[in-house]
């Protein structure tokens, strides 16, 4: 099957020294989620789809056929998060559905095989590490991937603080990284407001998933700017 993300025109992704926020629809409002989308869209092109099986991660969220409907509707990059333990049997369907580029979880297992059939399907490929995984575990798939999501809080749920912990494997990954040449963004998600994002982008980070801080601010869009901006200055050697 022909994946449709060959069918829509190709979407930006991450230049090597862009920094881009992702806001998280876990933490919109599901009754209007159009609306929601809309409010972020003038200040980001990426839009971030948390899903979950309540096996790998111990909640449910949304599925294929949410990611069909917001593409449907919706020209924002979209880059989904697959909490789930199989995720080699939905690959396709996610790219069918108009997924831009999907996360899978280094501690499934056959990262390989994932990140080979992403590429075959016209995905961006993200690997995703959990807290309590050494990020290190990661570093001998990072010729095959886009993109590392470091997690900074423990998959599942939204509004969760920051695990301070989190700042020294992104920078690791940073070293790595650019000690292989490579061209891969470090993303990082959970706990992520103008604070965290800073020590982030010092780190190393330039993809910034975040929920609540976006989408519970009173003007979500002004609330991923700022994000954005201040991880700008952060990255750029400004601090605050």
């Amino acid at each position: 099957m022909v994946s449709r993300r060959a069918t829509i025109p190709e979407l930006p992704f991450l230049a090597p020294c862009s920094v881009r926020v992702a806001p998280s629809i876990l933490a919109a409002d599901f009754g209007r989620l159009a609306d929601e989308i809309a409010k972020i869209a003038p200040f980001t092109d990426w839009l971030h789809l948390d899903v979950m099986d309540g096996h790998f991660v111990p909640n449910i969220s949304l599925g294929v056929p949410v990611v069909a409907s917001i593409r449907r509707h919706c020209s924002l990059w979209l880059d989904c998060h697959l909490m789930i333990s199989e995720p080699g049997r939905y690959l396709e369907a996610f790219a069918e559905a108009g997924a831009d580029g999907c996360s899978v979880h280094l501690e499934v297992g056959a990262t390989p095989e994932h990140c080979e059939k992403m590429r075959s399907l016209g995905l961006k490929v993200g690997l995703a590490v959990n807290p309590e995984t050494p990020i290190e575990r990661a570093f001998c798939f990072l010729e095959s991937v886009d993109y590392l999501v470091v997690m900074s809080v423990h998959p599942g749920f939204g509004g969760q603080a920051f695990i301070e912990e989190a700042l020294g494997k992104i920078e690791r990954a940073r070293q790595e990284i650019d000690r292989l040449g490579l061209e891969v963004t470090v993303q990082v998600d959970g706990g992520i407001d103008e604070e965290t994002a800073r020590g982030c982008a010092i780190a190393g980070a330039r993809c910034f998933v975040a929920g609540t801080s976006v989408f519970g601010a009173p003007d979500p869009g002004r609330a991923a700017g700022q994000i954005a901006a201040v991880a700008a200055r952060a990255a750029a050697g400004g601090g605050r």
